[in-house]
């Protein structure tokens, strides 16, 4: 073997002055929501610790440092071509552009471009990270065009996903004046060591050892080990071991780290009592360190939680662990296949809310019936599905930061309710929360921005399953999930004067009320034409898009029923101007108040 070198270097040493590549037999980039979820969280929690707004810039000197591990490099041909660390390498590169883009002009900004891009001799540009078939990607997100996920390598699509989870995961408490602090902070004191070999052969045989040899134990054969060590009695130890072998099985069939989110859901969903107040000095509590240590917590919290003697061990898994993982399992495939008992678990799912599992889990009594405890899912997914709505439609965040203090002090407040007390509580918060969401300010001007498409898709989706299936049709809901999104009116400025201004004609034609739902392919079939064209077309659609036509009113008795009794201000548009867009935004922030009612919450008991 060959000379090999290990180096601490902080990102500005790391990324300032190389190159890295990847050989084409690499894996591709496969980071998930939750990867990037878990480094945002870490890198502003640690962050936030130190961080206070009278401190002046280079006060940052002095705040924490975090440690992100080990990359493994080969270095030949004048590059370094990444053995391992280029999950974590290409993820740093997403947060750094995200930086880039909010970041004021100035020195501070530049330095941050240089950390993701290079210029080369003869003033080439060329990225820190040079990977071919990602280079068009990253060219386009730093220059804030967008791209299509069409016919994209599995990686650049994953890149556009992730880059949008950073952009709505990071930390509300990192913008505005703290955000300058965040970026010295993450490129002078966050650390990766960098063991260098000189050839491939060396390069993998230190992958190899690192990840063969010494393998840690992970929290979960930890907490499986602490507990059977308590089962005094062979047989009954050979039992709980048996149910604990059977459900980390299936956990670990249903995806990677499945095991271990399940128990975080189950550990906080019954027996987080506290959480780390946004305090500087503040240190984690219950339903932090569940998160990051759960067999640690377990072992020091085992007398509260009733771990007192051999025979509370066993049941903690044969009962406890058993009750709890299997429901989680049943959520986790609500979550990814749709099911009408349990639609709003999918909801939320696609509105990324990975918060719903132990929220979900909280109201359940491990001597609940399948009933009750289907009648509970429901009843708090609704919630959910309600408050992630109103909030979406405020412009409010749903992001895991933003939203974990929320999270636990719900838990704690419907923590294993009957069903009857369920609804009573979760109706009071709704209530006083207020129920002009979808009549606020704020909702009058909501619509397609940048990011947040997949929730208007949804959006639409709901609004339009619901009219259909009120209006006698059956439910699509799940096809319409999968449609483009229309704009009523045509993308041509000149065609449109009763706008004054292109910014207003362009913050109009966005709004809720000026979009539909349509196959793919019509956009590209009709979307450049007047509405005058497009109308008639408009009535081969689903009954949203067909009810801007006059046809829609004729011999059409069950819809005409629906608008009667639900006094929804339907009506044709033989033009579609100003005033006809907001017309129809009302009657969509209509149609939403009825989607998202409260009392879906009471009408889980008559289903």
């Amino acid at each position: 073997m060959k000379e090999i070198k290990g180096e601490t270097r902080n990102l500005r040493a790391l990324l300032g002055n190389s190159r890295f590549g990847l050989d084409y037999y690499q894996r591709e980039y496969a980071w998930e929501k939750k990867q990037i979820d878990d480094l945002l969280n870490d890198l502003c929690s640690q962050f936030l610790d130190d961080y206070d707004p009278n401190h002046a810039r280079n006060k940052v000197n002095d705040y924490g440092h975090y440690f992100l591990g080990t990359t493994i490099i080969s270095n030949r041909d004048g590059m370094k071509f990444l053995i391992d660390g280029q999950q974590r390498l290409t993820s740093l590169t997403l947060l750094l552009i995200h930086l880039y883009h909010h970041l004021d002009f100035g020195m501070q900004k530049e330095e941050i471009g240089r950390l993701v891009f290079s210029y080369q001799t003869g003033g080439e540009a060329s990225f820190r990270l040079d990977i071919e078939e990602r280079n068009e990607c990253m060219n386009s997100l730093l220059e804030g065009n967008p791209i299509e996920e069409e016919k994209q390598p599995k990686s650049v699509v994953n890149i556009l996903r992730r880059y949008q989870d950073i952009a709505e995961g990071l930390d509300d408490e990192i913008d505005g004046k703290a955000l300058p602090y965040f970026a010295d902070w993450l490129i002078e004191n966050v650390y990766i060591i960098e063991i260098t070999s000189y050839s491939d052969n060396d390069a993998y045989t230190v992958f190899e050892t690192m990840n063969d040899r010494g393998l840690s134990l992970t929290p979960t054969q930890m907490l499986k080990s602490y507990l059977l060590a308590n089962v005094e009695d062979i047989g009954v130890r050979n039992s709980a071991n048996q149910v604990w072998r059977t459900l980390i099985d299936e956990f670990q069939e249903a995806g990677k780290d499945e095991d271990a989110d399940a128990i975080k859901a189950w550990l906080r969903s019954q027996y987080a009592e506290s959480i780390r107040e946004r305090t500087k000095g503040a240190k984690p509590q219950d339903f932090d360190l569940i998160a990051t240590e759960f067999h640690r917590w377990v072992r020091e919290h085992g007398e509260t939680i009733g771990l007192t003697r051999s025979t509370a061990f066993a049941k903690f898994i044969e009962e406890d662990f058993a009750f709890y993982g299997r429901w989680y399992l049943n959520l986790r495939e609500a979550a990814q296949k749709f099911d009408r008992r349990f639609d709003c678990v999918y909801f939320n799912a696609k509105n990324k809310f990975t918060l719903q599992y132990p929220i979900l889990l909280a109201a359940l009594d491990k001597f609940d019936s399948r009933a009750t405890v289907e009648q509970k899912l429901r009843i708090v997914s609704a919630f959910l599905d309600i408050l992630l709505a109103r909030r979406i439609w405020n412009r409010d965040s749903t992001n895991y930061n933003t939203m974990q203090y929320y999270a636990f002090n719900l838990i704690t407040k419907i923590r294993r309710k009957g069903t009857y007390e369920l609804i009573e509580l979760l109706s009071d918060q709704l209530a006083s929360e207020g129920d002009e969401a979808f009549s606020s300010s704020d909702s009058s001007r909501f619509g397609l921005r940048s990011r947040n498409g997949p929730q208007i898709r949804l959006i639409l989706a709901r609004m339009t399953d619901f009219i259909e299936t009120a209006s006698g049709l059956g439910s699509r809901c799940e096809e319409y999930m999968g449609y483009e999104i229309e704009h009523i009116l045509s993308n041509k400025f000149e065609d449109h004067d009763d706008f004054d201004e292109r910014g207003e004609f362009h913050e109009y034609r966005n709004r809720l009320g000026g979009l539909l739902l349509l196959p793919p392919g019509f956009n590209r079939s009709f979307g450049g034409d007047s509405y005058e064209k497009k109308l008639p077309h408009y009535y081969g659609q689903n009954l949203l898009a067909q009810s801007l036509n006059r046809q829609a009113y004729d011999r059409n008795p069950e819809f005409l029923h629906f608008r009667e009794e639900t006094q929804l201000d339907f009506k044709p548009h033989d033009k579609f101007d100003k005033e006809d867009l907001e017309s129809r935004h009302r009657l969509y922030q209509a149609i939403a108040a009825q989607v998202w009612h409260p009392s879906r919450l009471r009408q889980v008991l008559d289903e």
